[in-house]
């Protein structure tokens, strides 16, 4: 069973409860929580980070996290080295940064996209593989970034 990481800042707090259940209800996959658990205030580069680093280090194959519009988290969980977080608003982005970059976290805007589309585009990036090829070379070169 696959395991995602799953955090958020105050502005995407409610579309991650929305997501995870989703996740739940699937049946597929094993949630790692990694807060927030409110609405209240909190600072999206400390939950990018969480969830960037379980990634990284093993503790989940791909994560998905959420602030307002899903930029700031995304530049957040970017900075650890061996992360490829993509912000996404559509269902053909999610593909995209899957087949195409090898996202290892999808990034999601609580103020940005409705949870009907959201689930929409977690089921696709979720789904689709990498394609490899001449996008392995990109994606290495991406990682030399690092």
């Amino acid at each position: 069973m696959q395991t995602l990481a799953l955090a958020a800042d105050h502005g995407g707090f409610e579309l991650k409860e929305i997501i995870k259940q989703f996740l739940q209800d699937a049946g597929a996959y094993q949630i790692l929580d990694l807060g927030t658990n409110s609405a209240d205030p909190v600072d999206y580069p400390a939950y990018g980070r969480k969830a960037a680093e379980a990634v990284a280090g093993g503790q989940a194959e791909r994560g998905i996290i959420f602030c307002g519009t899903g930029i700031g988290i995304s530049i957040a969980a970017n900075k650890v080295k061996g992360i490829r977080a993509a912000n996404c608003l559509t269902e053909f982005m999610a593909e995209m940064s899957r087949r195409h970059n090898d996202a290892n976290i999808l990034a999601l805007g609580g103020r940005t996209v409705e949870p009907e589309l959201a689930q929409k585009i977690v089921k696709v990036w979720l789904n689709t593989p990498f394609a490899g090829g001449r996008h392995e070379r990109r994606v290495k070169q991406l990682d030399a970034l690092d």
